[in-house]
């Protein structure tokens, strides 16, 4: 069914009146006062600085770029890169590039490529501009990466360095010692130009040698010290094939691509801050030579996202999969965006959580709560209500058949959603068996129970009449007691029904309760399977104190229970649960129909988040 629209929907007016500041913003906004980039021009796609040149003056004020590697899903972290930099494109009247930046050819995969799409898409954004697509693949620009290595060469900034990799990183020096000289760094340009170029033909075995930029190894910055910028690779690439033995390492290649973009924001995260002297370097070599179009991108970085009981370790996320540690990428406790997306996470809640966590250079740890937070307030306002019982045992009514009639089903009705009448109601009936929660009974209960619990004396001596309570949207009923198997379970709760009591009818206050339990009537309630999932790890920090993450699984995490659930739920009625549709079963939570597993005649919810956190004191 079409969910209704937040209550608290703002015009997008508003939205920018109240969008929050950050350096980022502040670093565009200057930019763009002070003409920075205003003189580029854009030759309609990626290209050299004559390409550009012949372009027309770039349309867009700023061009930013998500530039996933495609060797795995992406995660919540990614999440945020994508509206961070898809975001600040549409607000500063600019265009931001999808770019696969596939120069490792050995653990890339078109199933990526595809997910990730499909992530930036579902996530609200899109690569289209004014029917230009910006859609673009590091490996495209591979021939353009050559001709700029054997520019620097020529000019005798980059040399074929034979050493083994032990020497090099022996060579290398440390933070209190600088670097030693390659023997081969001496080599005239074009000796350097030969032997590159017998790497490329594949007359050298892999390791055999590098192309390392010529720096400074005495640079405070290790990352100046001759980095090296391409190595030998005999594998086969999804995109290029066969073409290539020699691939550009990824410090050389991610200028050189947001040089090829016209990228005017290079937005990355922290770690590469120390690799930004050699993205200025790079580029300034390459506008010397007039090989790429000037102004040229800089880099800019802000804090990686930090979120309590989540890692974002595509390698160890890859381990959790393979070990069969959970049934795989889209496993909605998998901080990825397909498990997000199955767990019941909308598009929207990750904006918003993207929003209110905010950008920042400083490393902190964002609780997971907060998460969850922006997924209540978003489906909140749009999910349609309905009753679920989780943990199901048989109430029955043993004065119905007196008071009703022998067979009678009474009708009941709720509201779709308590604050959109025009949505209509959800019917259901009442008759003499309904299901309840196991713990809505005890037959002893605690200090503060509004439940369903039998006359009996407490602990001081007192005796405690039985509990009155209303089934929701139905009677009010009084409990008589229970039926307990030989092990002490119980197997069925009795209660009698209070005439005239109704929800809606003018006798329905005439009795006061304390308590009101959801139900599901017995003779019309639908069959469920129900996941009840948690966080995947049970320490904030799997990894704290240095200690393997697999030691900090949350056992606990996935929870399979057989519920029942009201009939508007089923093919046909009021509410129809497809798959993807969310809900809030009342007194629960918000769930999802599984996208992979629910079915007409098989109905699968998986619990995507509580109506209030329940970690709160764990």
């Amino acid at each position: 069914m079409t969910s209704p629209a937040p209550t608290h929907a703002t015009s997008p007016a508003d939205k920018e009146l109240h969008k929050p500041s950050n350096f980022l913003r502040q670093i565009i906004e200057k930019d763009l006062a002070e003409g920075t980039y205003a003189s580029r021009r854009w030759g309609g796609s990626p290209g050299d600085a004559a390409h550009h040149a012949s372009g027309q003056p770039d349309p867009a004020k700023v061009r930013l770029r998500f530039p996933p590697e495609p060797n795995g899903y992406l995660h919540i972290g990614h999440a945020k890169s994508i509206c961070l930099n898809f975001g600040l494109a549409r607000d500063y009247g600019g265009v931001c590039h999808l770019r696969f930046d596939d120069t490792n050819p050995e653990k890339e995969d078109t199933e990526y490529v595809d997910s990730i799409k499909d992530a930036v898409q579902w996530l609200g954004f899109d690569w289209h501009n004014a029917g230009e697509s910006n859609l673009y693949q590091a490996s495209d620009y591979f021939d353009f990466m050559y001709r700029a290595a054997e520019y620097l060469i020529e000019a005798g900034h980059a040399y074929v360095d034979e050493q083994t990799a032990d020497e090099m990183r022996h060579n290398r020096g440390d933070f209190g010692h600088p670097g030693t000289d390659s023997p081969f760094r001496s080599r005239t340009p074009a000796e350097n130009l030969a032997r590159f170029r017998e790497m490329r033909d594949g007359k050298l075995p892999d390791g055999a040698a590098v192309l390392r930029a010529k720096i400074d190894m005495a640079s405070p910055n290790i990352n100046m010290r001759d980095p090296a910028i391409y190595r030998i690779r005999r594998a086969h690439h999804h995109n290029t094939g066969d073409k290539w033995c020699i691939y550009p390492m990824y410090t050389f290649a991610h200028p050189i691509e947001d040089a090829l973009e016209q990228i005017t924001h290079s937005i990355c995260t922290l770690e590469f801050e120390d690799q930004r002297p050699f993205y200025d370097w790079l580029l300034d070599r390459l506008a010397e030579g007039d090989l790429i179009a000037t102004p040229h991108p800089r880099q800019y970085e802000f804090a990686r996202l930090n979120l309590t009981y989540v890692l974002t370790s595509k390698r160890k996320l890859a381990q959790l999969v393979n070990e069969g540690k959970v049934s795989g990428w889209d496993d909605p406790r998998m901080p990825t965006i397909v498990g997000l997306r199955r767990r019941g996470y909308t598009p929207e809640s990750l904006q918003l959580f993207a929003e209110r966590i905010g950008v920042t250079k400083s490393d902190s740890w964002i609780d997971y709560s907060t998460l969850e937070g922006a997924l209540r307030d978003t489906l909140d306002p749009t999910a349609p209500r309905a009753m679920a019982v989780l943990d199901p045992v048989k109430l029955v009514l043993t004065n119905w058949d007196e008071v009703m009639g022998e067979g009678t089903l009474d009708d009941c009705s709720a509201p779709i959603h308590p604050h959109h009448p025009e949505l209509g109601k959800r019917d259901f009936k009442i008759g003499k068996e309904v299901w309840i929660e196991r713990t809505d009974y005890e037959e002893i209960p605690p200090k503060g129970f509004f439940r369903l619990f039998p006359a009996h004396v407490n602990a001081s001596g007192q005796p405690i009449a039985a509990s009155k309570v209303r089934l929701k949207y139905g009677h009010v009923i009084e409990c008589i007691g229970a039926v307990m198997d030989a092990e002490g379970h119980i197997t069925e709760v009795q209660a009698r029904l209070i005439p005239d009591t109704k929800s809606g009818t003018p006798g329905s206050d005439s009795v006061k309760v304390k308590g009101v339990i959801t139900w599901v009537g017995v003779n019309d309630a639908v069959p469920a399977e129900v996941r009840l999932y948690d966080r995947l790890f049970k320490e904030a920090q799997p990894e704290g104190g240095g200690v393997d993450f697999l030691t900090n699984l949350n056992t606990g995490s996935l929870k399979v229970m057989t519920a029942y659930v009201e009939p508007s739920l089923a093919e046909g009625g009021a509410i129809e649960a497809k798959a993807d549709d969310k809900f809030q079963f009342e007194r629960h939570g918000y769930f999802v129909a599984d996208r992979v597993d629910h079915a007409v005649g098989k109905p699968v919810f998986n619990l995507a988040v509580g109506l209030k956190d329940s970690w709160v004191n764990k």
